[in-house]
């Protein structure tokens, strides 16, 4: 099971990024995803997540309205889609599916 996020960087406060994951290894269509993230010293977050099937979605509070998740079955992918970024959404964000995780891309919001 391979999972490689991308799309991190460094945006200002109220701007927008979107995340992707590359999923392969496994049944990508067969498996929910999720997306976490994880500041430095504390324990990873769960952001969003998706079914399998993406008919049904839920986020944390902190971002209910301004990320969406979605994925890509064809593509083997999953987004997430941030948008009205705020300086406490500066974190790594984590790709994960049952119990395997992605390395993470780091995303910075400062002016």
């Amino acid at each position: 099971v391979q999972l490689v996020e991308s799309g991190g960087g460094l945006v200002q406060p109220g701007g927008s990024l979107r995340l992707s994951c590359a999923a392969s290894g496994f049944t990508f269509s067969s498996y929910a995803m999720s997306w976490y993230r994880q500041a430095s010293g504390k324990a990873r977050v769960l952001v969003a997540q998706i079914a399998r099937a993406g008919g049904r979605t839920d986020y944390a509070d902190s971002v209910t309205g301004r990320f969406t998740i979605s994925r890509d079955n064809a593509k083997n992918t999953v987004y997430l889609q941030m948008n009205s970024l705020k300086p406490e959404d500066t974190d790594v964000y984590y790709c994960s599916t049952k119990d395997y995780w992605g390395k993470g891309t780091r995303v910075t919001v400062s002016s």
